[in-house]
């Protein structure tokens, strides 16, 4: 028995939502999940690293500006905070912006919530397990992260963007949810972010050969981008109370070394791949799994795409996006940036 019931869904028609990177690759497929919820969207995005190209015409207003502006905002009934890079190039590009985007975003939310009431749900990662000791990763594990490496400033900027937001619960018992989001794929990557599923498939297609850092022995749990966006609304969607404000992992719990994942594109192209070997980057972890019992037991949720089904689709995306492989929109070259002249932009 869960604590969750599909009819719970229902409680975001007709209300009023604000997506904080939405304008991203996750971003982007919860406010479609949204918008046929029947909520009303409106989406906060700088479209550093999002583009507005991947926002459907139902939203209802793009506010194109830094999370952490202090400039007001409409009141909400949930509060979706997305917004911070998550690829290891561009998080690592400017890092201090990075970590500056992961607290202080995060705390311009945690006031908007104290504000207004509003339902928050913030978006962390596996990166706070680090390199873990522990494995499969439960929430009760502390993590094992490196506080001055190269990885150091979204690892640590979300650790501290956790502990900032279950500070103001405690204090001012706000309604908050927090979700640590393990290694996802799927429509709308951008080509050039830097995860292993995204260059795959990207090399893949334009006739590279599949980069592999380390021996590919490593391994990671990939979950396709539909299966998260459900948990995350399902975690929204739960009516308040005591233990909300504890950590929840959504991931797939299928553990597939990097080079599994290389022979899944291969099958999915239908011709062998040739593939290279790289360094492994400093603090890169070694292994990956989540352990998604709280999920289970709070949301009855778990994965249903398989990796190679997830791929596929993932392939036939890139595919229809021939532009996009063409190019790198990695810092120091022109940010890709969609038109946002659709909607009203503050």
């Amino acid at each position: 028995m869960t604590l969750f019931d599909n009819s719970q869904l229902a409680g975001y028609s007709g209300k009023k939502v604000l997506v904080t990177g939405g304008a991203g690759f996750v971003g982007s497929h919860l406010v479609d999940r949204l918008l046929a919820l029947g909520a009303t969207v409106d989406v906060l995005d700088d479209l550093s690293t999002g583009t507005a190209k991947n926002l459907p015409a139902g939203v209802n207003r793009l506010i194109e500006r830094d999370v952490a502006s202090p400039e007001p905002l409409s009141d909400y009934a949930f509060l979706f905070h997305l917004a911070c890079p998550a690829s290891p190039p561009r998080y690592q590009a400017d890092p201090v912006a990075t970590f500056r985007t992961a607290v202080f975003g995060t705390v311009r939310m945690l006031d908007e919530a104290k504000r207004t009431g509003a339902r928050l749900l913030i978006a962390s990662t596996s990166e706070v397990y680090g390199d873990p000791l522990e494995h499969p990763q439960k929430e009760s594990y502390w993590g094992h992260v490196n506080p001055v490496g190269i990885r150091s400033c979204y690892d640590e900027g979300k650790r501290a963007a956790e502990t900032v937001a279950t500070d103001y619960r405690r204090m001012y018992g706000i309604d908050l949810r927090i979700v640590r989001i393990f290694n996802t794929y799927g429509p709308r990557m951008d080509p050039f972010d830097g995860r292993v599923v995204s260059n795959f498939v990207r090399q893949a297609l334009v006739g590279e050969p599949l980069t592999l850092y380390g021996d590919g022995s490593q391994s990671r749990s990939f979950c396709y981008v539909s299966d998260l966006v459900e948990g995350i609304l399902r975690l929204g969607a739960l009516p308040d109370g005591p233990g909300r404000e504890f950590p929840v992992n959504l991931g797939n719990p299928d553990e597939f070394t990097i080079s599994e994942l290389a022979s899944v594109v291969e099958e999915v192209m239908k011709k062998p791949l040739e593939r290279v070997l790289r360094p492994l980057p400093s603090d890169d972890p070694r292994r990956r799994r989540p352990d998604i019992s709280r999920a289970r037991d709070l949301l009855g949720w778990k994965p249903a795409i398989p990796l190679r089904e997830g791929v596929a689709l993932t392939v036939d995306d890139f595919k229809g996006r021939p532009g996009d492989l063409a190019s790198d929109s990695l810092p120091g070259s022109a940010p890709r940036r969609g038109d946002p002249h659709r909607w009203e932009v503050r």
